[in-house]
């Protein structure tokens, strides 16, 4: 079935996330809360996974998120190879270029970790209880299946970043902050959310259920 808007919804989490990994390159702080810039934006790519697997199924979600995952290997490549390339000495930045968008491979490993093991295990429960609530109930199955990927992708990415280089209280706040503010993003653009869903299933005649599903996240044919 050919769908009219399965590709816009696609571009939109892929930028989401390559955004939401850019701007993570800053901690920021307000009083106590600390946490990444990305966490404005990131909690978005959640939400657009619940929209395509709600509308469109799992097996669809899976393609889009491994495209997810290529993009943000081709992203990390291209910084990697142009922070490599000479720099021209009018230029001046390499170092600044180097702080911002150098590899640091660590951060890499926790960043695409996190990200596949939290988003399969969002689709997959969002399908799973999709069928258990015979379709009903949105607002359960979308916060349920967020708060159980975001604390896997909150806490995979934390430690395999920064345990043993940043203080464990430090961790612990940032940990924190960020899964309690993804949670609030998510239940605050809910009734967005809903539309969404309402006016895309209206649009694409699609309201999938994965009753006969292969969830296996490896498989990428639908």
């Amino acid at each position: 079935m050919k769908y009219k808007h399965l590709d816009i919804i696609t571009a939109i989490f892929v930028a989401v996330l390559i955004l939401s990994n850019i701007a993570s390159t800053k901690i920021t702080s307000f009083g106590w809360l600390s946490f990444d810039g990305g966490m404005l934006l990131f909690p978005l790519a959640y939400i657009f996974g619940d929209i395509l697997t709600e509308v469109y199924g799992y097996a669809r979600a899976r393609r889009v998120i491994w495209i997810g995952f290529a993009m943000n290997i081709l992203m990390v490549a291209t910084f990697w190879i142009v922070g490599k390339l000479p720099a021209d000495p009018m230029w001046g930045l390499q170092e600044s270029f180097d702080s911002i968008l150098g590899v640091v491979w660590r951060i890499v490993l926790a960043s695409l970790v996190a990200y596949l093991v939290g988003e399969f295990t969002n689709s997959y429960l969002l399908a799973k209880l999709k069928i258990k609530t015979k379709g009903k109930m949105l607002w359960l199955r979308t916060i349920g299946s967020t708060v159980v990927g975001q604390f896997l992708d909150t806490t995979i990415f934390l430690l395999i970043a920064f345990a043993g280089f940043l203080p464990w209280s430090l961790i612990g706040v940032i940990w924190l902050t960020n899964y309690i503010f993804k949670i609030l993003i998510e239940i605050l653009l809910l009734p967005i959310t809903y539309k969404v869903v309402a006016w895309l299933k209206k649009h694409e005649h699609e309201d999938h259920y994965d009753k006969h599903t292969d969830f296996n996240p490896l498989k990428l044919k639908n």
